[in-house]
């Protein structure tokens, strides 16, 4: 049996939160002995008779003696007057923690008994939890499972007792998050004392009404839903209200201004508008529920939020597929039609977390754009001086792409703005678009360390247009430039060293803009217009390629991947896995939305063979070259990739990172500065295992955990793969589809 994480805790308050929380150190052995304190006699003793407690007390101070952990349960208003009482009783090694609502009051009642010397054990916190019914009874051992628990260390808060208190709410499956108590009373009086406060409000409103009896009679499940929060018990609200006074009556101002702009578009009839505002806000609640980055307290306690599972032994990878739109095209689909003229309609749209992400920071920058609904999108655009400032920090979750494109358009516009990403995004270089933007005359600043984001732009409308040769090749390097120049006075030229993605290209020219492409050097002339188009976006090559490679390495497959974007510049997956001896054939090909498309069919019929991958074709499968590390394992004979440093850069390190989880699951292979040398382990005409299995750390990205699911069509063992969330970014679909032709994969969150 572990050893308990406290000898005695002590509740001052016995109600729902505290009952709750004393369910889960019983469940879980977190104590030798928990004992309460209340006022009300009855409480202590159901509380007895529960098994909740040992001993109760209606002397805080006697609850509290030998206690090393104290749990404020209480009223908030009632904080000074108990810490009082127990100030004598708790020791230098005694951590005392609340559970209150607001936070600043809690403080200022911890300074007025201890002035500014402050225990080091005293870390105020808030579980964000809840339920209608309210009491010793109403408690639940499950009520913080998946819920957020706010810790608020100060700074004389000991590192120990944080440590303690994020185990112990972890214990009670809870998400553990930090911020400074000023910041959480404000977020809180918007995401929770504003919402109550309404709710008491409506339902004050219809109770004073003289039909209120119909009113409630046939009330709707969004009445139901929206009012049930008012059953919640008024003496605490009403001391909440009070406790959090400034930061409720500022939230209630912003409401009171945002609910007039909605009843002006009411009365108006203003269809646009509405619909824009409508969807504004369902689309920002989707973003904020899937894909706000979790932010944990501190770093080793972090938690991975999804792990894949592969079992071996599967037998067969067949069947015809549609894979998600391409994320390259999703992306500039958004962003070209925001700032063009008229109404741009988009079909096969991606909806994975980056190219909403470009939709939600568009929305924020106040376009109105319906959907996504089924991959359409309507875009009502508002031409090239139409772009609002955005009210906050615009947010691109794991998109290099969104963040170094947008750099180019927010560039030229007269508003600031400031863009953040997760932690993926924010170790990724953003200096090689700063660069060249300042060179055209952008303020741009990458505020995090080594140039990564945070990335600052000060507002300007004179850039100035260039030649720039790229150093390297960078289709978003390239794309944000090319961006800029719409807004720059004369001609923005750029050559490249290797062909790169021509996605900005030809969707500029469809947008009636003029690019000309000489070789490698493009070019376009500052001050034109877009004009709103029809935009199809073809199935994304980069997804597929996880299939190609699947089909490529097993025997007896036969996979065919539909309408797949077969754009030149993307097509070096295709010419790589022909080189290897892959059995695949494009077939059916033509033109949808000025973009080549055709399918793709792969057969596993003979196996593949190692080669020294050509470096004219490491641009046109920058992505796909993690599956295609799968493949070079199952080859035969040693494969060879160089200039491709541009890997070591991307979501995570992919050389490296590849070349980890290989040699746990028993591949020889070598990274290099700007590749990787790989023994194949296949032989020729025999389709035996290839991988041991193993357990591997994808990084959070999305690529990584998609080829080395693809591994266990050959492994031995069961493979885990860590950190796998970030999958969504891309290829929601993936676990699906994969299951589908054959694979098994197990999803655990």
């Amino acid at each position: 049996m572990s050893v308990p994480l406290f000898e005695k805790v002590a509740f001052i308050g016995l109600g729902l939160i505290g009952s709750s929380l004393a369910r889960v150190m019983i469940a879980q052995g977190l104590a030798k002995e928990i004992v309460a304190s209340t006022r009300s006699q009855k409480t202590l003793e159901d509380a007895k008779a529960l098994g909740l407690i040992q001993q109760g007390y209606s002397d805080p101070a006697e609850a509290v003696k030998g206690a090393d952990l104290v749990v404020l349960a209480l009223p908030v208003r009632a904080t000074q007057k108990v810490l009082e009482a127990i100030q004598p009783f708790v020791t230098e090694k005694t951590i005392i923690t609340d559970v209150g609502s607001t936070k600043g009051n809690v403080v200022a009642a911890a300074k007025a008994v201890y002035g500014e010397n402050l225990p080091a054990g005293f870390v105020p916190g808030h579980p964000i939890a809840g339920a209608e019914l309210t009491g010793v009874h109403a408690g639940k051992v499950d009520l913080f499972a998946n819920h957020k628990v706010i810790l608020t260390p100060l700074p004389s808060s000991a590192d120990w007792a944080v440590e303690k208190l994020i185990q112990l709410w972890q214990a009670a499956k809870a998400e553990v998050i930090c911020m400074d108590v000023e910041k959480h009373d404000e977020v809180l009086a918007h995401t929770s004392h504003l919402p109550h406060l309404m709710a008491f409000n409506l339902v004050e409103q219809l109770a004073n009404r003289e039909d209120n009896l119909d009113i409630f009679r046939y009330a709707a499940g969004g009445f139901r839903d929206f009012s049930r929060i008012a059953a919640s018990d008024p003496h605490m609200w009403h001391d909440i209200f009070f406790a959090n006074k400034k930061a409720i009556l500022n939230a209630v101002d912003g409401f009171e201004k945002q609910l007039a702009i909605l009843r002006k578009l009411i009365e108006d009839e203003n269809s646009q508008a509405l619909m824009g505002l409508l969807g504004h806000a369902q689309a920002a609640r989707q973003h904020f529920n899937h894909m706000l980055a979790k932010r944990p307290l501190m770093e080793k306690n972090k938690v991975t939020t999804q792990q894949f599972t592969i079992l071996p032994g599967a037998k067969q990878f067949q069947g015809k597929f549609t894979v998600p739109g391409d994320k390259s095209v999703s992306h500039r689909s958004i962003m070209f039609g925001a700032i063009a003229e008229g109404t741009t309609h988009v079909t096969g749209f991606l909806e994975g977390e980056d190219a909403l992400a470009t939709l939600q920071a568009f929305r924020d920058m106040g376009v109105s754009i319906e959907g996504p609904k089924n991959g359409e999108v309507t875009i009502h655009g508002v031409g090239m001086n139409g772009l609002k400032a955005p009210a906050s920090a615009l947010y691109m979750g794991n998109s290099g792409t969104s963040m170094r494109l947008l750099s180019g358009m927010l560039s030229a516009q007269k508003f600031d703005s400031v863009m953040t990403g997760d932690a993926s995004l924010s170790k990724r270089p953003m200096e090689r678009i700063a660069k060249p933007l300042r060179e055209m005359g952008a303020q741009i600043q990458t505020t995090g360390e080594r140039g990564t984001p945070p990335v600052s732009i000060s507002g300007s409308q004179n850039l100035k247009g260039i030649h720039y040769d790229l150093p390297m090749a960078s289709a978003q390097v390239k794309s944000g430039i090319l961006l800029a120049g719409l807004w720059a006075d004369g001609e923005t030229v750029i050559t490249e060293p290797e062909p790169t993605r021509d996605h900005s290209e030809r969707m500029l020219r469809a947008f009636g803009y003029d690019v000309k492409t000489e070789g490698n050097r493009i070019s376009l002339q500052g001050g034109g217009k877009l004009v709103a188009t029809e935009i199809q976006v073809p199935s994304d090559i980069s997804s597929a390629a996880f299939f190609m490679v699947g089909a490529a390495i097993t025997e007896g497959s036969d996979v065919t991947l539909e309408a797949v974007g077969i754009n030149p510049t993307r097509t070096g997956v295709i010419e790589i896995l022909k080189q290897m001896g892959a059995d695949l054939s494009v077939e059916n090909e033509r033109i949808a939305g000025g973009e080549p498309i055709a399918d793709i069919r792969i057969r596993g019929s003979r196996t593949l063979k190692g080669i020294h991958m050509p470096e004219d074709q490491v641009p046109l499968a920058i992505d796909e070259f993690p599956a295609l590390f799968i493949a070079a394992a199952c080859a035969e004979g040693q494969t060879i990739l160089t200039g491709a440093a541009e890997l070591r850069v991307k979501e995570s390190d992919r050389i490296q990172v590849m070349a980890d989880g290989m040699k746990t699951m028993g591949i020889d292979c070598t990274p290099t500065d700007d590749g990787i040398i790989i023994e194949g382990k296949g032989k020729a005409g025999e389709w035996d295992t290839i991988f041991t299995g193993g357990e591997i750390e994808s990084h959070h990205d999305h690529r990584i955990a998609m080829s080395f699911s693809m591994a266990g069509l050959r492994t031995s063992g069961e493979i885990k793969i860590v950190g796998t969330e970030t999958v969504a970014t891309s290829f929601p679909t993936f676990t699906e589809l994969a299951n589908e032709a054959g694979l098994a994969i197990q999803v655990t969150e």
